[in-house]
């Protein structure tokens, strides 16, 4: 489980994040969501460790990982531009962080993550050469042979659409679950989120808007911005809400 407790953040006298605290389980799918400059994606940052909180606690397992470096927390992130080197083919992408690393993937496992992601036919592919998809599942492949103990992706979906960005999305839920991976994304996307989640975290100006389940927020909005937020984004009423998405929240 993942407990972030009283977290607050500030950079050059503005305060970020105010006071925000939440639980995840393993294997759960969170969505930090919220409008552009809302704290999602420093908050995102203080839980990978590339920026430090002010204020607060971070708590994987029984471990306090408030001060600990981000070398050492064993967590990893997807970029939203994905972060590939151009020079180097898919499959050399993909190894490109176990040379030294203590406890990553064997060659059997790599293997089985290439498998599960369906890329043995574009191994020996250039970047350029790729779809935007396909680039998305290096990007996911080359993070989960580090064995990452939490994922954390940014705007994973952002650069995709039509079928393409469903396929991702699919892949993300099956990893979460094949390999219990609590998994964190970062989306400005009402849709996204409410499809993708387990839980999610609404932020608005750096303070919990509301967290719950998609069921919980379409149901109870607690407070005008989450619904205007919600529905109006969307453009459409709350009961299309329930026939956009089927019975997922019957």
């Amino acid at each position: 489980m993942l407990k972030l407790q009283n977290i607050s953040k500030q950079f050059d006298g503005k305060t970020v994040l105010d006071d925000i605290s939440f639980e995840i389980g393993s294997g759960e799918i969170m969505s930090l969501l919220g409008p552009s400059g809302s704290g999602k994606t420093t908050l995102l940052h203080l839980i990978l460790g590339l920026t430090g909180a002010d204020q607060g606690s971070i708590v994987f397992g029984d471990e306090n990982l408030t001060r600990v470096p981000m070398k050492k927390r064993g967590f990893n992130i997807v970029f939203q531009d994905y972060a590939l080197f151009p020079n180097l083919n898919a499959y050399d992408n993909i190894v490109y962080g176990l040379r030294n690393q203590k406890g990553a993937a064997s060659d059997k496992e790599v293997q089985e993550y290439i498998d599960f992601l369906e890329l043995t036919p574009h191994l020996n592919k250039r970047i350029g050469e790729l779809s935007g998809g396909q680039k998305q599942r290096v990007a996911l492949a080359r993070t989960l042979v580090t064995k990452p103990k939490i994922l954390l992706l940014d705007e994973p979906l952002s650069a995709l659409d039509g079928v393409i960005k469903e396929s991702i999305k699919q892949r993300i839920q099956s990893i979460a679950r094949e390999f219990k991976l609590t998994t964190i994304i970062v989306t400005h996307d009402p849709e996204e989120a409410l499809t993708l989640s387990d839980q999610i975290l609404i932020i608005n100006q750096g303070k919990i808007a509301q967290f719950g389940s998609p069921q919980e927020i379409i149901n109870q909005p607690e407070n005008e911005f989450v619904e205007q937020f919600i529905i109006k984004q969307l453009q459409i009423k709350r009961q299309n809400i329930y026939n956009l998405f089927g019975e997922m929240y019957a």
